[in-house]
């Protein structure tokens, strides 16, 4: 289970250092979107707030992919990932199962570290 989880960190700290890089960098060509979506992420980039977003998804996918304070990373990346799965449900239905294969990923690494959380869920 130990290289399970070092396998699943991995590939969850690579997915969010290359797709946030590349809001920055630009080496991954995107189809320009059109209608509520592009409105959406147009509007997100306008304001800024996408930016903040990719440096989010940058530190969180780096903390994952060091192996150190991965809590810390899988903190960052919850509510990202929870915003990219309703973007997905209600907006682009097209990148619904990454969408769902990043939340799984992510959910077993937080069974997996699981005792860093316990705090928030004592009574």
């Amino acid at each position: 289970m130990k290289i399970a989880t070092i396998i699943v960190r991995v590939l969850l700290g690579l997915v969010f250092v290359v797709f946030g890089s590349n809001a920055f960098l630009h080496f991954i060509p995107m189809p320009p979107m059109t209608g509520h979506p592009g409105e959406f992420i147009g509007s997100m980039y306008a304001t800024g707030y996408l930016t903040a977003i990719a440096t989010l998804q940058v530190i969180g996918g780096a903390l994952l992919l060091v192996g150190r304070y991965v809590p810390l990373g899988l903190t960052l990346l919850g509510p990202i990932i929870f915003n990219i799965d309703l973007f997905h449900i209600f907006m682009d239905r097209s990148g619904l199962l990454m969408a769902a294969i990043v939340s799984a990923l992510w959910l077993f690494l937080l069974w997996r570290y699981r005792d860093a959380f316990a705090g928030l869920l004592r009574a």
